[in-house]
């Protein structure tokens, strides 16, 4: 109903505003850091196609690189917004180099352009990897929400061309990754309001006007085989390249997307490759991008999946 889609378009924009004005105050008080390389264009389709690099001082060059993708339901959220930042700064001190992206939201291109930037952008990255001192054998991806699901379909989905972006520049390289982290990012859309029955938590991802359907181009339920085409898992099931690590983390009470979003995919990543390769990690009682997944000891468990694969 058009109650419950207002209902759910207030609840989306109020969480994310509530996100951004907590992380305000973070960075107020504690400081969060700055980049050393700021806005830089990596394609020249959009202005949205800008990435800022942050570089350790904890180790030499050349740095191991990790393509963070903001999250934001497709639509909102910037590369350098207090929560974005936020969700890696503790990262860099561990020797890792960032690189935190913009993409094409959904109000000016729809699937697959997200993904084509993304992978435009790690193209970039590695073709310029010397002039910013960066590591081009070692880079992964990690984003939140969906940036999440962007850095899962990174990860998933080599050498698949029309995901590619190649017209937006170095086709002749690789946007193929070393190890991917997503943070309760949705893997199959059509399923999401089903996995939400019999819970408190708003069961609007098929209405005309929900994230995944203004990202598709189309009600989602109405279109399945967009939702196919802009799922990770159908390429893990396809023959091709072995996928990367996979490192998969989602709070118990996140009533934006379903928990067990991150279970179905890594269900399908087990069958591809071998289970060490597989992190999937439940935080009991967090929401969607709630406090615990940036604690210390939290993000010790990421730069540890990442030291171990990168």
């Amino acid at each position: 109903s058009t109650g419950q889609e207002e209902k759910h378009n207030t609840h989306t924009m109020a969480v994310f505003v509530v996100h951004v004005l907590l992380l305000s105050i973070i960075s107020f008080c504690c400081g969060l850091p700055v980049p050393q390389f700021k806005d830089l264009p990596y394609a020249s389709v959009s202005e949205s196609q800008k990435l800022d690099i942050y570089l350790p001082t904890t180790v030499s060059p050349p740095y191991p690189l990790i393509v963070y993708i903001h999250g934001g339901a497709f639509k909102y959220g910037d590369k350098g917004d207090n929560f974005t930042v936020s969700n890696f700064a503790s990262i860099i001190p561990y020797g890792y180099a960032v690189a935190s992206i913009n993409y094409r939201l959904s109000g000016e291109a729809i699937f697959p352009a997200a993904v084509q930037d993304a992978k435009t952008a790690v193209r970039f990255l590695r073709s310029n990897a010397d002039k910013y001192k960066l590591d081009p054998f070692r880079i992964a991806t990690w984003g939140d929400s969906a940036g999440g699901h962007l850095s899962a379909m990174v990860g998933a989905s080599q050498d698949v061309p029309f995901l590619e972006g190649a017209d937006q520049g170095y086709s002749n390289v690789s946007s193929a990754v070393s190890a991917t982290v997503d943070w309760y990012g949705p893997t199959d859309f059509l399923t999401m309001d089903q996995e939400f029955i019999g819970t408190s938590c708003p069961r609007t991802h098929n209405d005309p006007d929900s994230p995944e359907s203004l990202y598709i181009g189309a009600p989602i339920q109405t279109r399945p085989d967009l939702c196919q085409e802009s799922s990770p898992m159908t390429y893990l099931t396809q023959v091709r390249p072995i996928p990367p690590p996979f490192f998969i983390e989602h709070g118990t009470a996140d009533c934006t997307v379903p928990p067990v979003q991150g279970t179905l995919l890594a269900q399908v990543l087990n069958q591809v490759v071998d289970p060490q390769m597989v992190t999937l990690i439940y935080l009991q009682g967090e929401g969607h991008g709630t406090d615990g997944f940036r604690t210390a000891q939290n993000i010790a468990k990421v730069a540890q999946f990442l030291d171990q694969w990168l």
